[in-house]
Parts: C-alpha cells; structure tokens; sequence
C-alpha cells in the first residue's frame, strides 16, 4: 500500500464508527428487533404531542355505554349482547330527521333478533335514511373445521337496505396502536371494503371512487388523545329534545364504548399516541387511555375526507438516510475531540427533530427520525469512548516519552497540558530561553572500561545512569537532553518554566556526590560536573527522520567546558558565577578565581560547589584560608599566596585547586605575568 493511503488511528477508528453505526441503523430499520420496533413507533407517535389540536366538526361519535344500558331499561339483557334494535332504529330516524350526512355502525347485526318487528322497522329506518354503512366481522372458522377466519355478514334485509357494507376489523401493531390504514381486501368479489372506506364511498369522499386507490399505504392523522371527538351516548342521541340539531351535516359513528361493569371481556379498545402521557380512567377530564374501535374508524374516515392522512418517507430514502448518517457520524464525530463530538451530536440531534416536526406539521410527512437520533448518539458515545481511549493511550505514551527527559513530576505537569506538552515535541521550533546547563563526565572513563565485557559494560553503565538521573537529575527536576558516550547533558528551566533553576541544578550536583559509590572494572567511579547559566536556543533540531530536544549556543559549550575544568582544578563540581549569583546564596561555593578558557573571548568566574548553605559552617575554615590565598594570587604577592596555599593543604589534603595554584606560581617564577595582569588563568587546552 502506498504510503499515502496508510490511515492514521483516528482515521481507522472513523471508519470503524461508520461501519458501526451504518450496521446499527440498518438492524434497527429492517431486522424486526424490539428496539427497532420501539423507535419506529416513537417516530410516528411523538410529533402528535408537540402539535396543537382542534377537535373535527364533521363527525360525531354515539356510544352505547354503561349509563345507556341502565337509563334504556336493559339491565336483564347482558351488555355484551345484542341490544333492542328500536334503539338503533330510533337513533337512524333521528339522524334522518336532523340531515346527518350518512350513518356508520361499528355494531354487527348478525342474524335475526327476538323481535321481528324491531328488526322490520330497523329495515325501515335504514332504507329511508339512504346512507347507512353497517358492519360486517371476521371471526374465527375453527369451530365450523375450517382454518383462518370467515366473514360474518349483517342481517340480509338490514344489508339489502344499507347504502354500504365495511369490515370492522382495523390492523394494529403489537402495542394495540393502529398506525396503517386498512381500506379492505381486493380478493373479495366485490371488493371487501374497511368502514372508513365504506362511509367515504356513500359520502362521496373522490379518493374512495376508486377501488385501485386503496392499494396505497396511509398512515393514520390522529387528531387528539383518545375519546377526543364529540360524542353522545345514545340514550341522549335517541332523544330529539336533547340538542336538537347536534347531527346536522354530521357523519355519525355508533358503537360501543370502552368499558362495562356487566361483562368481564375486553371490548374493542386501541392505545393512540397521546396513550403514553395519559394515566387513564377519566374520559371527560382527556386522561382516557384507550379510545373505542369507533373512533378509529372515525379517524380513519376524517382523514380521507380531509385527505390529511400521513404519509411514510420512501423506503429508498430511508436507506440512503441511514447510510449517510452512519458514514457521516459515525467517521465524522470520531475526527473530532469529545467536547466538539458531544456538541456536534446535539446540534445534529435538534436538526433531525426539527425535520421531522417540519415533515410532519406542513407536509404530513413522518420518517424514522429516532433511528437517525440513535445512529448519531451511538456515534457520538462511540466516537467519546474512542477518543478517550485514545487521549489515554496518547497520554500514556506521552508520559512514557516524557519521562526518559524529564522527572516524574514535570511529566505530570507536562501531560495536563497537552498544548505545553506538543511544543515539547513538534518539530522546527526553538526558542531563546534562560537554563542552568549540566554536563557530567566519568574521569578517566576511557582506562576503566578498557577490555571489559561489552554486555559487563551496558550492564554497568545502566545501572551507572539509571542512578544519576533518577537519584540526581529527576530528583531536582532537570530535563535529561542526551547522554554522550559516558557524559550527561542535561539541563533546567526548560520545557517546564523554573524560576529557581539555577538552585536546583546545584543541587542534582550535590546529589551526584552524596550517592552511594559505584564501581567498575575495581574502579571507583568519579563523576565530574560542570554548570553554566545563560541564554540558549531550546528545541526540536534534527533532520526530517529524527529529531532531538536539545539546546544549542555558546553558553552550552561553556558549560561543557567548565565540566572539562574539573581536571586541571582537581574538582568535581564547578560552576560559573552566573550559576552562583542565580542561586542567590543558597549553595556554599568557593570562589577559585577567573579563568579565560580555550575558544571563548570573555574571561570567565569559577566557582566549586562545596555544600548547601546550612552546612556552611563545616568548610568556613579552609574555605577563608584558600579565599586569602587566592586574593594574594591575583595581587601578584607569589611568595605569600604560595604560603597561604600550603596552609590551605594542612587543613584540607589533596586540595586540587590549591595544588593547581601552587603549580602555577612554578610557572610564573619561570614565566612571570605580563605587566597589568589581573589575576586571570588562561588555559591552552580544552
């Protein structure tokens, strides 16, 4: 693969989100899963709530209720029998006296009844009337042997005298909600009409003349919770005194209502979508959670009339929606940090819900939004997830990268600011910073480790570096750039910002001192160290395949040389003035004079670090006497300064500036200073 077309992880992680997502949409929209169920159905039923409802005046629903049955003298009859049919008799006379547009019963008149009269002037009634639909029922054929269900007709004379036949049945979904129209089966000859269908035909609604018509999917356009459309029981409906006129122009809806104390079956009774805010029991006061079997057919019937039914988007649409949104969020939101993925989602969120409620409030239009709602959410959880995991890990590695340059202290505070923490890293940018330079060195290195083992040799230099910078250099905090062969580099006030540098540089020095010995090859080993303070380039410098944090600038090589001192002073620490005069005083130090060194035009101050300033005591004696000795030095009193030196030698033996002094004024008996001298070494070598 070219190199070009290698992802990143951000970028693999995308595509995984996508594919996650694409999947997750796909299973909710087509694999029949409960869930999927679920927020189809959500989809459909929530933009009902959010939209303002105005009660139809085109319908009106009579019930045959419980307060009917007592108030029409019918408590020997069983309510869940055939009621007296001068009851409907009397409501269809009523209706035809106050001009109601047509009549549909949700009620099957099977058969004939005890009294023929009642079912002659029902007849009579009916045909006079002209636009009745009456109800015809599937029930079960497994008593009469055969499989499936048969069609259970109305009474033929009551049938030959309606205007229309409708099944009463209606198609709901598992949560008992009718969601779907159901306009009746092409199979029958003639075509089985629904009751909606049915009373849209005798009403002349223009969709329902056409039987092909049917065949298209409607989705119900309910238009309040339910028991919202006007209703009357019909012990009122049949009273002409009761408000006269109520029917006028008014297609009427008979059924039975919900519940009844006389009879423990479960009527004909549907959830709609306001069911899931309503706690039930209270038809008057809107808490109804069911609504009767009448009033969906009412519904039904008003949204052909209106020709305000619902449609669904096309299922080609809904794929390609589904597809988009997995592909885009599910990669999209990954490429972004979790804050921007969570604000992302939320405003991708409130769009598609402000779709779907456009959709549905202007176009009649409703669309599996809540399948979208969950693609984008599981993206955004996933993309969160991901990303910090892979803020973690990036953590991780960046600490564990940190941490072979700086102590663990400054890794912390390095990785809680991952901005501070890229600058560390990013490559062709340095800038002038004020550090506190260290090198170290191994005297005599070379002659120690001379035909040793190589893998005695890493062993032992690890152990050697492990030490020094774990017990030395991070213990003060310093930031390791590099280790040349057996040398340190090291250095403070970079990256972190370190206000007292220079003090903790001294003290990682001291540190090196007080360490338990070490041994090689027999050997002790004795490191040497130099400081210097001042003003260097810091940053990334190196070539396209590698690059190194480092520092570059005069002051890091006099550093290095004040490391190199060491072995002509018989030291092992030595810091410039500027080092001291950072350290304010904190660090016990002896001045040991002013040297020009080899390459570097400015004369330069040379301090040995002895001791913290609470231990200044221990060393004042020989301190002040090697003080006196050098000040006659650099007065150009030899004999004097050579005494003071040896009296320096009794207090402290094997003193290696006092020493070198002592050769030096050798030197200067066989080559005396020039004249104007002012006390300054120059040394010829680096």
């Amino acid at each position: 693969m070219p190199a070009s077309w290698k992802l990143n992880p951000r970028q693999t992680g995308g595509l995984i989100g996508a594919v996650f997502t694409t999947l997750l949409g796909f299973a909710l929209l087509n694999l029949n899963l409960p869930i999927g169920k679920l927020f189809l159905h959500l989809s459909y039923d929530i933009p009902f709530l959010l939209r303002p409802t105005q009660p139809p005046d085109e319908v009106m629903m009579v019930y045959m209720n419980d307060e009917s049955h007592q108030q029409l003298g019918l408590e020997r009859a069983p309510y869940h029998g055939p009621w007296d049919r001068n009851i409907h008799a009397a409501l269809i006379e009523r209706l035809t006296a106050e001009g109601a547009r047509a009549v549909v019963f949700d009620v099957v008149f099977t058969g004939p009844s005890r009294d023929a009269a009642a079912d002659d002037r029902l007849a009579r009634a009916i045909k006079a009337n002209g636009r009745v639909v009456l109800a015809a029922d599937f029930v079960s054929a497994g008593f009469a042997g055969a499989d499936g269900m048969q069609l259970v007709k109305p009474y033929a004379p009551l049938r030959a005298a309606a205007a229309g036949i409708g099944v009463s049945q209606v198609r709901h979904d598992d949560d008992f909600e009718v969601r779907r129209h159901y306009h009746g089966s092409l199979l029958e000859t003639p075509p089985l009409l629904s009751e909606s269908w049915a009373a849209a035909k005798v009403v002349g609604v223009p969709v329902a003349q056409d039987h092909r018509a049917r065949l298209t999917e409607r989705w119900v356009n309910y238009y309040g919770p339910p028991m919202f459309l006007p209703a009357i029981a019909i012990h009122r409906a049949i009273d002409p005194a009761v408000n006269p006129g109520v029917f006028s122009n008014k297609v009427v809806f008979v059924g039975a209502y919900l519940f009844t104390q006389f009879s423990g079956d479960r009527k004909d009774e549907f959830k709609n979508p306001w069911s899931v805010v309503t706690k039930g029991g209270d038809a008057a006061a809107g808490s109804q959670r069911f609504m009767p079997g009448a009033e969906v057919h009412a519904t039904l019937f008003l949204n052909l009339l209106r020709g305000d039914w619902l449609r669904r988007s096309p299922a080609l649409a809904e794929l390609l929606g589904m597809l988009l949104a997995g592909l885009g969020f599910g990669y999209g939101l990954t490429q972004l940090r979790p804050l921007y993925a969570v604000l992302t989602a939320l405003l991708a969120a409130l769009a598609v819900i402000f779709l779907a409620g456009l959709g549905f409030m202007q176009w009649h239009l409703w669309f599996p939004w809540m399948i979208l709602l969950a693609q984008i959410f599981a993206a955004m959880n996933y993309a969160v997830i991901f990303n910090s995991i892979q803020l973690y890990v990036q953590k991780k590695l960046l600490e564990q990268t940190l941490s072979l340059y700086v102590s663990s202290k400054l890794v912390k505070r390095l990785a809680a600011d991952p901005e501070k923490a890229r600058r560390f890293f990013k490559p062709d940018s340095a800038e002038k910073q004020t550090l506190t330079i260290v090198f170290t060195d191994i005297a005599n290195f070379t002659g120690i480790s001379e035909r040793m083992d190589s893998n005695d040799l890493a062993i032992q230099m690890n152990r050697y570096f492990q030490q020094a910078v774990t017990n030395c250099i991070f213990a003060e905090d310093g930031t390791v750039v590099k280790y040349i062969g057996d040398a340190i580099f090291a250095f403070w006030n970079a990256p972190e910002v370190q206000p007292e540098h220079a003090l903790l540089a001294c003290r990682a020095a001291l540190r090196f001192r007080d360490q338990p010995p070490q041994y090689m090859n027999g050997k002790l080993l004795l490191t040497r160290i130099g400081l210097h303070t001042g003003e260097a380039n810091v940053g990334n410098f190196g070539s396209t395949q590698r690059v190194d944090y480092t520092a570059l600038g005069e002051n890091i090589n006099l550093a290095s040389r004040m490391e190199g001192l060491n072995k002509y002073l018989g030291t092992t620490m030595l810091a410039t003035g500027d080092t001291l005069a950072a350290a304010r005083g904190r660090i016990v130090a002896r001045f040991c004079g002013v040297f020009r060194l080899k390459g570097f035009e400015r004369a330069v101050e040379v301090h040995e670090l002895i001791d913290s300033a609470e231990n200044a005591a221990a060393s004042a004696s020989w301190r002040d006497a090697f003080a006196a000795a050098l000040e006659l030095f650099r007065k150009r009193e030899f004999n004097a300064s050579e005494s003071a030196f040896r009296r320096v030698l009794e207090l402290r033996p094997e003193d290696g500036p006092s020493q070198f002094y002592l050769h030096k004024l050798e030197e200067f008996r066989i080559d005396p200073p020039f004249q104007g001298w002012n006390g300054e070494v120059k040394l010829k070598e680096k």
